[in-house]
């Protein structure tokens, strides 16, 4: 059954939310989803197998029983480096103080400081960088001991135990996929999630192990590549190219390059994404003190606002949903912001015809990007891809045009991916055997929703049943009493 509320109420730009304890039970979901959430994310680093399941379950059932496709985004953690426990918890670093890296497990006073990490003193330098909790605290490596390295305080602050650690600029040897990502990433692979990412992602062929995983176990998941490494910046063509979507991760990001960096890093990515047709999502502290506030600030609002102006397809929610006291407000907020800002894009010029994008026939490129021209020319009010991979729905989708588009599909995973495409509004059970049966449900939907009404047009992109050439039909429809 195809979703049946006020889709004008709802954003272009998709929002993803984090699951946590302020988020996971069923009514909760159930709200978030209503208010504007199309994917939610499973946040590998914490909880445990079963209630990673008992969530994804959960999700699945609600989906279902409000008759909107949702999507899930399992985010694995990867080799992120932690602080071990602290001998004084939270200790507080003063500039110029003087603290020693241990190969132990536990600090034996509150000048050491041990790691989850075992090689980290032999894989940092004199004059390394060592930043700590998010890049609050900052700190530089002054000498070695024997298994001790002795780092500055050169930016005071607290800290604590198990916070993360980052070296910008550091080679590590570690791989992007940890024994318990292979682990989690069977897994997700075997539930069905629809997209999984991978973090600190250095070079494209970390994205094609995962792709290899996920393959094994015949799953369609786009696998998501996470950007918050300067190495990833430095491959960056390759990593878009071999992924499936590509995140911004922007707090780890934003410690391992100059924060200063961090906004053009940001444009420079999603230009990418665009370039080369792949959704992409901005992600961390985007409404970020609703975690404690009803409203944002302005600079958040601001935020959101550039992203969508920037090109992103998706803004996602951290701890504003998993952890925070306004998970709902949010939502709603995030979904007010994106509303607002979309509106001024109706007068803003043409979005040139994107590359020809991997898995998308020419003719099906060259198709979807006429339906747009005609669809404009002729003031449709709707445009409606039928699609099997959602490759085409993914080339309509970076084309930013504002006319009203849905996307149909017999595969139901396809439909929780186009979740994650701009503008694009996936349609359950739509009829898909004749041209005739589609046009009528479209239609009866598209009055529901206040889309169309007698004398309108509808565009609709499909495939005829000659030849390969992917989707090589276009036909308008217009709407009789």
């Amino acid at each position: 059954m195809a979703i049946t509320e006020n889709t004008n109420k709802r954003a272009r730009t998709k929002i993803v939310s984090t699951l946590g304890p302020a988020s996971s039970n069923a009514e909760m979901i159930r709200t978030l989803i209503l208010e504007g959430v199309d994917v939610f994310r499973i946040n590998m680093a914490h909880g445990s197998r079963e209630e990673h399941q008992s969530v994804f379950d959960r999700v699945r059932e609600v989906s279902e029983s409000v008759g909107r496709p949702v999507g899930i985004l399992v985010d694995l953690a990867g080799p992120k480096i932690r602080l071990g426990e602290l001998f004084s918890d939270p200790k507080v670093c003063a500039v110029g103080e003087e603290i020693r890296f241990v190969k132990r497990m536990e600090s034996q006073n509150a000048s050491e400081f041990s790691t989850n990490y075992e090689p980290l003193i032999e894989e940092i330098s004199v004059g390394d960088n060592v930043m700590l909790a998010d890049g609050t605290v900052a700190l530089e490596v002054l000498r070695f001991e024997e298994n001790e390295a002795i780092c500055k305080v050169t930016e005071g602050g607290t800290v604590r135990s198990r916070q993360g650690v980052n070296l910008p600029g550091v080679s590590l040897s570690v791989p992007a996929m940890t024994i318990k990502d292979h682990d989690n990433a069977h897994w997700a692979a075997r539930a069905g999630a629809d997209f999984i990412s991978l973090s600190f992602v250095r070079t494209p062929l970390e994205i094609v192990e995962l792709k290899q995983i996920v393959r094994e176990h015949a799953s369609s998941a786009m696998v998501i590549a996470k950007i918050e490494k300067r190495e990833a910046l430095q491959r960056l063509d390759e990593i878009v190219l071999a992924a499936d979507g590509v995140m911004v991760a922007r707090g780890d990001l934003g410690v391992e390059i100059d924060v200063a960096e961090t906004p053009m890093a940001q444009k420079r990515i999603i230009r990418k994404c665009q370039e080369y047709s792949k959704p992409v999502i901005v992600a961390t502290q985007m409404l970020d003190s609703m975690h404690k506030s009803s409203r944002p600030t302005r600079a958040e609002a601001s935020d959101v606002a550039n992203a969508i102006l920037d090109g992103a397809d998706a803004c996602m929610l951290s701890g504003e949903t998993a952890i925070g006291d306004y998970p709902v407000e949010s939502v709603v907020m995030m979904n007010r912001i994106m509303l607002n800002t979309e509106s001024s894009l109706v007068d803003m010029p043409e979005y040139a015809a994107p590359k020809i994008a991997d898995g998308v026939q020419l003719v099906t490129s060259a198709v979807v990007y006429g339906a747009a021209r005609i669809a404009a020319r002729l003031e449709a009010k709707l445009v409606v891809i039928a699609t099997r991979t959602g490759n085409t729905a993914r080339i309509k989708a970076k084309q930013r045009d504002y006319i009203p588009t849905v996307g149909v599909s017999r595969n139901l995973s396809t439909l929780r991916q186009l979740c994650l495409f701009w503008g694009i509004i996936p349609l359950h059970g739509m009829p898909l055997d004749s041209g005739e049966q589609l046009r009528t449900a479209v239609e009866e939907w598209g009055r529901q929703q206040d889309l169309l009404s007698d004398g309108d047009y509808a565009v609709f992109v499909t495939s005829s049943t000659f030849g390969t050439l992917g989707h090589d039909e276009l036909f308008v429809h217009q709407i009789e009493d």
